[in-house]
């Protein structure tokens, strides 16, 4: 071998070999994450899938991860004080869940990677330029698309073909809904039904807004994904039954606690998403050449209880089809 092409031989190994220490040190060093939520910690779960996911990938909470969780308790007034506190304590990312998590990160911080756990449609509502290019320090997971709104309008179609209205609950403070309003009701327009509207602020609105749907003769209830509504979804599932309204949901958590049917994404594959999303950024990757990503895996939950209690038939061609059957 001559002499310049083992000088060339030895450049490339001792770049491959501070390439692969690189990496190394990337997950040797302790990186901090902070995390804004507006409602509550998320379910053991949910946790466990993240941890699973990221561990996949060789991070690992205590020992080169530390988080600082931050909660507003559904009180969005506050969400901008903790995104603040976050940014003082200089965190490596902010992992936000929600739309208006996602808008007080935006507001405290320019320049920390911001990954949308959830959120609505980010482009809509303004967080984002676009979902290929989102620009800016901001990236994530979307679970909002007008198709899957249209998806379970057309299984309320099957499950009652002579459906003519449907309410919705809508949470006039998600910057979602005032932004989208226009593109909720073109979806309800496309499939032939007729939307009931109803906005609820607060929780102890729930019962009466259920009331109000009865009142204008909906005859099914879609509940969006909107955290005052997961969080008191056993409540309005209880309100919906007692007057004999079956309920389409955004989430499976809202299934499981009294809903009739769910199509929505799955939680294994966000969770992936984000892991993926935290493990490049601690890696040196820009949240503006991170696209925004959208749910391809999606899952149809029917509780057969919640059918039987309503006297409603599943058919069998949805039964056939759905992806768990809670009995």
């Amino acid at each position: 071998m001559d002499r310049r092409a083992f000088i060339r031989d030895l450049a490339t190994a001792g770049l491959v070999s501070w390439s692969l220490a690189a990496v190394a040190d990337d997950r040797t060093a302790v990186h901090r994450i902070g995390t804004l939520s507006l409602g509550g910690a998320l379910t053991s779960s949910e946790t466990r899938l993240n941890e699973a996911s990221l561990r996949e990938l060789g991070w690992i909470e205590g020992k080169n991860l530390l988080f600082e969780r931050r909660y507003a308790g559904d009180k969005p007034e506050l969400l901008r004080t903790l995104a603040d506190d976050l940014v003082r304590l200089r965190v490596d990312a902010i992992v936000t869940s929600g739309t208006d998590a996602a808008f007080a990160a935006k507001g405290a911080t320019s320049t920390i990677p911001i990954i949308m756990f959830s959120v609505g449609d980010p482009v809509l509502v303004g967080l984002v330029d676009s979902l290929s290019r989102p620009g800016g320090n901001i990236t994530g997971f979307s679970i909002v698309s007008t198709e899957l709104d249209a998806k379970r309008l057309q299984l309320l179609r099957e499950l009652l073909p002579d459906i003519q209205r449907v309410g919705e609950l809508v949470n006039p403070n998600n910057p979602i809904f005032a932004a989208g309003r226009s593109t909720y009701e073109g979806v309800y327009r496309s499939v032939r039904l007729q939307p009931v509207f109803v906005e609820v602020r607060a929780a102890d609105e729930l019962e009466s807004a259920v009331d109000t749907v009865a009142k204008q003769q909906a005859q099914a209830l879609v509940v969006p994904a909107d955290n005052l509504f997961v969080s008191n979804g056993a409540r309005i599932m209880r309100a919906a039954l007692r007057h004999a309204i079956p309920t389409v949901v955004e989430i499976r958590d809202l299934v499981e606690v009294g809903g009739l049917v769910a199509y929505t994404f799955t939680k294994e594959e966000r969770s992936r998403r984000y892991a993926s999303y935290v493990d490049k950024i601690l890696h040196g990757a820009k949240p503006s050449d991170l696209p925004i990503q959208q749910p391809t895996k999606f899952e149809l939950v029917i509780n057969l209880k919640t059918a039987k209690a309503l006297r409603i038939t599943i058919p069998q061609s949805l039964l056939l089809r759905a992806d768990e059957v809670i009995r």
